[in-house]
């Protein structure tokens, strides 16, 4: 494993359930922008996963502030689809780490830094079953550092 940060031997045997990350809030690729914002906004969410109509697949996911950044650029508009603001996951060639609510919170910190199979620092986590087949919640880098600070030493 990657160096264990001082964070790490605060955790203590805890996985991302303890963190309790709140229900992940998915939209669909042809709900307008608007709906999608407003929905982030009533629940505080900085991400929001998108999900097959008809399968309920993770096709990718909604990042709120860089969704702000393409309205206030003209990119978009709230008039338009979320599968034009959408960043989608690779399919194909891409091995992503599964985060379950039994992930220890060492490798969900190594997720966030970049530390598991040298992929680049992440901002959030899908968190799902064990079979990739349920979305289950959504955990930040913020809930990992709210968590170490409520924590008892």
């Amino acid at each position: 494993m990657s160096q264990v940060s001082a964070w790490a031997l605060k955790y203590r045997g805890a996985t991302v359930e303890d963190l309790d990350p709140p229900p992940a809030l998915s939209t669909k690729p042809t709900e307008l922008i608007s709906h999608a914002l407003m929905n982030a906004f009533e629940r505080d969410y900085t991400h929001l996963t998108v999900v097959s109509e008809d399968t309920r697949a993770l096709l990718g996911y909604l990042n709120i502030p860089r969704l702000k950044e393409m309205l206030k650029n003209g990119t978009v508009r709230e008039t338009d689809y979320v599968e034009q603001a959408m960043q989608k996951f690779q399919r194909s060639g891409k091995i992503y780490k599964v985060i379950t609510m039994d992930t220890p919170l060492e490798e969900l910190e190594a997720f966030f830094t970049g530390g598991i199979a040298g992929n680049s620092s992440q901002d959030f986590a899908v968190v799902t079953d064990g079979n990739r087949r349920f979305v289950l919640g959504v955990a930040t880098k913020a809930d990992l550092e709210e968590f170490v600070k409520r924590r008892p030493a």
